[in-house]
């Protein structure tokens, strides 16, 4: 099938390629120069417990799998990032989303941005 990634620097790097969200999860997607298609996974705690975090995680490899190998863009990093109604999304709803951010993906379209947000604890924003 697919490589998975591991190292951070991988994941860092995927997240400055294109963003397209879904309502149970974010699909980042990147060349990595013809290293082939690979495949990484995340889901904060802000999800759930580790239960349900590794649950997500179980729902996302399987996704991948059905999806990747047909609608997969070659020589690209692939990283799906958990949101919180993911878990009780219903599958093949998800698949079908999965298919759309893919095709977005492929064509060079993303979602637009957000912006930076401050860092949590930063005195940016703060009266003084």
């Amino acid at each position: 099938m697919t490589d998975v990634l591991t190292r951070r620097a991988d994941f860092l790097a995927a997240n400055r390629g294109l963003r397209n969200a879904r309502a149970g999860f974010v699909l980042l997607t990147r060349p990595n120069g013809a290293e082939g298609m690979r495949y990484g996974i995340t889901v904060t705690k802000k999800i759930g417990n580790a239960v349900v975090r590794n649950r997500m995680k179980r729902r996302f490899r399987e996704l991948l799998r059905a999806v990747l190998s047909e609608h997969g863009l070659p020589d690209h990093d692939h990283v799906l990032i958990g949101r919180s109604g993911g878990i009780e999304r219903d599958f093949h709803l998800m698949k079908a989303e999965l298919v759309q951010a893919l095709e977005r993906a492929r064509a060079g379209r993303s979602d637009p941005g957000r912006g930076r947000r401050p860092r949590r604890g930063s005195r940016a924003g703060a009266k003084q």
